[in-house]
């Protein structure tokens, strides 16, 4: 009855650890994500004109993102190295005008951060909307990695 009881004790220590550790991964990712769409976003902002690219009349929203290819070569890396991550953070920023406010310069900033393994990615996504003075930031998750 003891070694039973010690087994499943162990079992359950070693499943508690390895969700620690993906815990740990997801948080690490998520953190890394974020600031690197902060920092593109304040870029952006601060071009303000001269933001990267011209915004093109598109039919919907940008969709290179979901192009891992097009991510990559595109992709600006605001930091050198994020620490304890396998890759540092991107960033993507594609330009758009929206149909319905000719005269606002939008933009589908995408990130995408690392835990320690390249399986620990996670990505995210703010609409930035520039209207003269007013600066629109409407935030989301990607639910699932684009390939």
């Amino acid at each position: 009855m003891m070694l039973a009881t010690s087994a499943i004790w162990f079992e359950t220590s070693i499943a508690a650890a390895r969700a620690a550790s993906n815990v740990r991964d997801y948080l690490q990712a998520f953190h890394a994500a974020d600031s690197a769409l902060n920092l593109c976003a304040r870029s952006v902002v601060a071009a303000g004109e001269d933001a990267p690219g011209a915004p093109q009349i598109a039919s919907g929203e940008p969709a290179q993102w979901k192009l891992e290819s097009a991510f990559e070569a595109g992709a600006i890396t605001p930091v050198a190295q994020w620490p304890g991550s396998l890759h540092a953070p991107q960033c993507l920023i594609e330009p758009w005008r929206l149909a319905t406010r000719a005269n606002a310069q939008a933009y589908l900033l995408t990130s995408r951060g690392f835990g320690r393994t390249s399986e620990s990615q996670v990505w995210l996504q703010m609409e930035l909307v520039i209207d003269g003075e007013t600066i629109e930031r409407h935030w989301r998750r990607v639910a699932a990695r684009p390939f």
